[in-house]
């Protein structure tokens, strides 16, 4: 069990996708922030943390110095509270997306490379058993080398609220997801990108709700995303539903189901012979923030480094906005982080 001790910086709802997996590992919280006190106070009694509610990050670090720092505010506030942790000498795990601009995202790497301390982002869909399994089958070579992935994902999403109201709701939200997948599945980084968003008919959204992305990818590889927030009926995965091609054969995820997939099993005919490929049972035992939490833990004992440390991440953030870029432009854009 873990001896650790964390400050948590925003008591949201997402702060009870946190809460549980902290106190599984047996993480001390040390403190709870956020402007609202109430809210602060309210997660300290739901989960009987025993702890001091605060509205300023500042003076709770110098009280409780802890191990690290839980960043769950919202992707406005990210830069501000990551840089400060930073700052003050502390380690940082914060909740997607990094920031809500580049000119901030590569602000918070500089903060962590001057201030010689880790900042990580939980990019929650790499700990998934499915998602595990694909990229082991991958990397193990039953495909050969990728050369195209297709995700879709079509959602008839009815939140309210500032979803409703935001530019790039699909892209800047939501796909982060599917792209950071995109990376890790295949093992290759972002080149360029071509983007078209828009607002189909019917949407409830005001700004663009839909989006179709082709990304060039190291290695060769092309990446393409077609996507809605208002697509009603016949639903995709929240994950996306996806289809990657390879030399020798191809790989699919879909409706969340473990991974299937084919390879060449002979040389002769129109069609070659196929066979299925080997999926082994998952070994994945942790999921989602979970498993993010583990990683940060493993690297605060063995100075192992997360793989979705900041200037990892900041490659999956640089397509999201490259991408709302090319769309607006209405033309290829070159992506760098």
């Amino acid at each position: 069990m873990a001896n650790e001790r964390v400050v948590v910086v925003g008591a949201g709802s997402i702060s009870n996708a946190w809460f549980p997996p902290l106190l599984a590992e047996g993480v001390t919280v040390a403190g709870v922030v956020d402007l609202n006190l109430d809210n602060a106070r309210s997660q300290i009694d739901k989960y009987a943390l025993g702890c001091h509610a605060s509205a300023n990050l500042s003076s709770t670090l110098r009280r409780t110095k802890p191990d690290f720092v839980l960043d769950l505010t919202i992707p406005a506030a990210h830069c501000n509270v990551t840089c400060k942790a930073l700052r003050a000498g502390y380690p940082v795990i914060g909740e997607k997306p990094m920031a809500d601009s580049m000119s901030q995202a590569r602000r918070m790497v500089a903060t962590a490379d001057k201030s010689g301390k880790l900042y990580m982002v939980s990019q929650s869909r790499r700990w998934d058993a499915n998602h595990a399994l694909t990229r082991q089958i991958i990397a193990g070579g039953a495909i050969g080398q990728v050369a195209a992935m297709n995700c879709d994902f079509y959602i008839g999403a009815h939140f309210g609220g500032f979803r409703d109201a935001m530019p790039s709701p699909l892209i800047l939200d939501m796909a982060i997801h599917q792209f950071d997948l995109a990376r890790y599945l295949s093992g290759s980084d972002p080149l360029a990108v071509y983007a078209k968003e828009f607002n189909p008919a019917g949407s409830w959204y005001a700004g663009a709700a839909a989006a179709s992305c082709i990304f060039e990818m190291t290695g060769g590889v092309v990446f393409t995303f077609r996507g809605s927030w208002c697509a009603e009926g016949c639903h995709t995965s929240w994950n996306g539903d996806w289809r990657i091609i390879g030399e020798r054969g191809t790989m699919l995820m879909e409706k969340d189901q473990p991974p299937r997939g084919q390879v060449v099993a002979g040389s002769e005919g129109f069609h070659r012979p196929l066979a299925d490929v080997p999926v082994p049972p998952p070994s994945l035992q942790f999921a989602g923030m979970h498993g993010s939490l583990r990683e940060m833990l493993e690297y605060l004992r063995t100075g192992a480094k997360p793989q979705t440390e900041c200037h990892d991440n900041i490659k999956s953030l640089a397509m999201v906005f490259a991408a709302i870029d090319s769309a607006k432009k209405g033309r290829r854009v070159e992506i760098r982080a």
